[in-house]
């Protein structure tokens, strides 16, 4: 038996994302980014 249970962290990426027309950064979890729920400024 272990004392503690293990935690699963989201993994999470800084990346500039187009909120209108501008470019912010933005802290995503790489989930988000694969599934297309997030996109990537050029």
């Amino acid at each position: 038996m272990r004392a503690t249970s293990r935690r699963f962290n989201p993994n999470i990426q800084k990346v500039r994302v187009l909120k209108g027309a501008t470019p912010v950064s933005v802290y995503v979890c790489t989930r988000c980014l694969k599934a297309g729920k997030v996109h990537k400024a050029p």
